[in-house]
């Protein structure tokens, strides 16, 4: 039997504590410590009660000597921490973004092949099933592709204070953005040309922008556009449009709905976390019409009620770090996506920054 990888968690918010309890429940890993600044005021889930806890990387990094490390900071720490594990000798697992800006991303992806570690990044939909379906049944479309995607949030209850934090890091089109333009990549296989974005701060007591709006040339003709707003004020209609569109038809997700929730005391459906990736089904429509200009046929649907929750996804995503860690996968591709599209969302900010179109070289 292989030895269990031991891994060093650090950050225990939203997405931390899911992979520490995939972690703990992965016979392939065992946690060696959990880092977390608050960690001594922080409730931990009795699953994780037990493990070591840090409150200082650095400190923890030294004294556990990890053979992985996973990262679920906020995204202004992500580069340093990553460096900082594999100049250790570990593997890192990270959430997205990889970084907050380009050349901090290109040498952490640059430090991962030269110490021939692996790095993989939480790109959450590359393991969805939902997901997976709508890329594979939206290559049958045609070219060009029009790609229209948004995830915009209602932040109330405890998503207020940690979409408020996010934006202290980056705007929400560039948090959130790299996993939806990476589905557009995946789309298309063409390569990104041209983007322009536009923003509003809506939000008096966040830092940055908390509304933006991202469109996406690519040269094969296929054009896209993300939106992705977070805050009290944003609408709960609309908020999850997820469709491709191309000569052949369309493919669209069509979302789960939360019932009998309290508006004032739960986090709202645009915020829940399982709402960003749980679907009801995949429609397939057809375009091609017959003589009388009537479809020739129905719409198709695929029931996706039985999809893997948001804890179930993260199982998968950890279970593929092992796979990775233990089968000595080539993760160029992945690696390089992650790369491109943060390239792409940066220059969206770019974009808003300089009120101009952004042509990528």
């Amino acid at each position: 039997m292989a030895d269990k990888v031991r891994v060093l968690v650090v950050g225990l918010g939203n997405m931390g504590a899911s992979h520490a309890s995939a972690y703990h429940r992965n016979p392939g890993f065992e946690i060696v410590g959990l880092v977390s600044r608050t960690i001594k005021s922080k409730k931990l889930p009795d699953e994780l009660a037990g493990y070591p806890l840090f409150e200082n990387y650095d400190e923890a990094l030294a004294a556990t000597k990890p053979d992985a490390v996973s990262i679920n900071t906020w995204p202004n720490t992500h580069a340093e921490y990553a460096m900082k594990a594999l100049n250790a000798d570990a593997h890192v697992f990270m959430e997205k973004p990889l970084a907050t800006n380009i050349e901090d991303a290109e040498a952490v992806v640059k430090l991962a092949r030269e110490r021939n570690k692996k790095l993989v990044l939480g790109y959450i939909l590359r393991v969805h099933p939902s997901w997976v379906k709508f890329i594979e049944l939206g290559k049958t479309l045609g070219k060009p592709l029009v790609m229209r995607l948004n995830l915009n949030q209602q932040s109330n209850g405890p998503a207020w204070s940690w979409h408020k934090n996010l934006i202290d890091s980056l705007i929400p089109i560039v948090d959130c953005g790299v996993h939806y333009v990476d589905v557009m990549c995946q789309l298309t296989d063409a390569k990104p040309v041209r983007v322009h974005g536009i923003g509003a701060k809506l939000w008096e007591d966040a830092a940055k922008q908390n509304y933006g709006h991202l469109h996406v040339t690519f040269d094969d003709g296929s054009v896209g556009w993300y939106e992705a707003g977070w805050g009290p004020m944003m609408s709960e209609e609309a908020f999850f449009v997820k469709d491709v569109v191309g000569p052949k038809g369309a493919v669209s997700i069509v979302p789960g709905h939360s019932e009998g929730k309290d508006q004032l005391a739960d986090v709202s459906d645009s915020a829940d976390i399982d709402r960003h990736t749980k679907t009801d089904a995949i429609r397939y429509h057809h375009a091609e019409v017959g003589p009388d200009k009537n479809f020739v046929k129905k719409d198709e649907m695929f029931n996706m009620t039985d999809e893997p929750g948001h804890q179930e996804l993260c199982d998968r995503e950890q279970a593929f770090f092992l796979k990775a860690i233990r089968e000595d996968l080539d993760l160029t591709e992945s690696m390089d996506a992650a790369v491109n599209s943060l390239r792409i969302v940066l220059a969206a900010e770019q974009s808003i920054n300089e009120k101009r179109v952004v042509e990528l070289a």
